[in-house]
């Protein structure tokens, strides 16, 4: 492993952020496959799962938008102070109703993860653009970045094999009272960070219209960035909702049970932190696009293979190698916006990253939830992989195509006799 694979360990902000986030982390992933398996257990119902997940990514991606504008008017630091607060406070709520409603919690459950889900509208564009601030050397960004999808993809390896242990052998209600618990390391963290003192835009500039049509204008004038949102927004409604039909393979196709939801979710999250260091280990200056592909490609492979396999070990193996290529659709996107934006319109260009990629995936978790009610789980999981295959190669024939044209504006732009010497 390349030793720069930590360079952006040398900022103390980034060290402080990543371990309070380490620890968030987990805690969110315990609680969310702890809901999954409440919710499926309950109510039997593929589509409901579905349900779930749309409660708490559509209200983040609709709420996104404003939440870019408020990252960039206010200071990113105590939007991000104040959303993890609040989120605390949801998770403790959450952990209440679970212990009330017992079996009648299902509607307390999409209710509360709508609240989240605004909460994480105004969250993620923070966080997200305060990566930016926190790292010293801006080189090391795209370190970062990658590190940041290491910790979040560790702790989805961490987080469901933990809580379907808890969910065995203590019950749902401790995974939802060590989530709330796993916020205190959090902001403890934001609380020690030193950042420089905030300078507020003017009011004069505060016009939303206006701020929504640069943000556009810009998008729409760079390539790089209009195409990995489309390529985004693409894979998170056709594909990356495999994961809602988890629960489904662990329950039914497995006939396990948290134990084994816990450990296909754990598979999922080794295979893309494994993905998440080796973008974390590319040398400075690598094609990004081209690995984005590649690894789109191995993202399409590993779900075909995982489709149909009913041998439990070798499934594992499938969903491991899957999730290595998918990592790079979450990270890689994310760092070709942030490596391409001006500081100014950081937050609402990411906003409307993440209301793509955050609205395709709730609306593509009912699509896929009704879809595999009429065509099987196992057939839905597989045309979700060919469809991967298809985006990949669609969007490596697009990158030719720029690299074409980048090569003809720049032969127009040298004299004659340069062309001819060259060719």
């Amino acid at each position: 492993m390349n030793i720069t694979t930590f360079d952006s360990f040398r900022s103390r902000n980034f060290r402080l952020f990543f371990m309070g986030q380490s620890l968030s982390l987990i805690g969110t992933w315990m609680q969310k496959t702890a809901v999954s398996w409440v919710i499926y257990s309950i109510t039997q119902s593929k589509f409901m799962l579905g349900v779930s997940v749309f409660a708490t990514l559509f209200p983040a991606s609709v709420f996104s938008l404003f939440g870019g504008i408020v990252a960039d008017r206010y200071d990113r630091y105590k939007v991000l102070l104040t959303t993890q607060v609040l989120s605390l406070i949801q998770a403790v709520l959450l952990t209440a109703a679970v212990v009330f409603f017992k079996q009648y919690v299902v509607w307390e459950i999409i209710i509360l993860s709508a609240v989240l889900g605004i909460i994480n509208g105004f969250d993620v564009p923070a966080r997200q653009s305060l990566v930016h601030e926190l790292v010293d050397d801006k080189s090391n960004l795209p370190n970062a970045l990658a590190l940041n999808s290491s910790m979040v993809n560790l702790s989805k390896l961490i987080g469901p094999a933990l809580a379907g242990f808890i969910l065995e052998k203590f019950g749902n209600q401790v995974c939802f009272g060590l989530n709330a618990a796993s916020f205190i390391p959090v902001i403890t963290s934001l609380l020690l960070m030193r950042l420089p003192k905030f300078q507020p835009k003017s009011k004069t500039d505060r016009n939303i219209r206006r701020e929504f049509r640069e943000a556009f204008a810009f998008i729409k004038a760079t390539p790089t960035i209009s195409s990995t949102i489309i390529f985004a927004g693409i894979m998170s409604l056709l594909v990356l909702p495999y994961t809602t039909l988890t629960p489904v393979y662990a329950k039914d196709i497995f006939n396990g049970n948290a134990t084994t939801f816990g450990v296909i979710d754990g598979c999922i999250g080794l295979g893309a932190f494994v993905g998440a260091i080796f973008l974390a280990s590319l040398k400075p200056g690598a094609n990004l696009s081209r690995v984005l592909a590649t690894n789109t490609l191995i993202f399409g492979i590993g779900l075909i293979l995982f489709s149909y396999t009913t041998l439990y070990p070798l499934a594992l193996v499938f969903v491991t190698f899957g999730a290595f290529g998918m990592m790079s659709v979450v990270t890689i996107s994310n760092t070709l916006i942030q490596l391409n934006v001006t500081h100014e319109l950081r937050g609402r260009v990411l906003s409307i990253f993440v209301m793509v990629f955050a609205g395709a995936v709730p609306i593509g978790s009912l699509l896929i939830g009704a879809v595999s009610h009429y065509i099987g789980v196992q057939a839905t999981v597989l045309t979700e992989g060919i469809i991967a295959l298809l985006v990949a190669t669609l969007y490596a024939r697009y990158l030719k195509k720029q690299v074409l044209r980048k090569r003809r504006a720049a032969a127009l732009d040298k004299p004659p006799q340069e062309v001819l010497i060259q060719a």
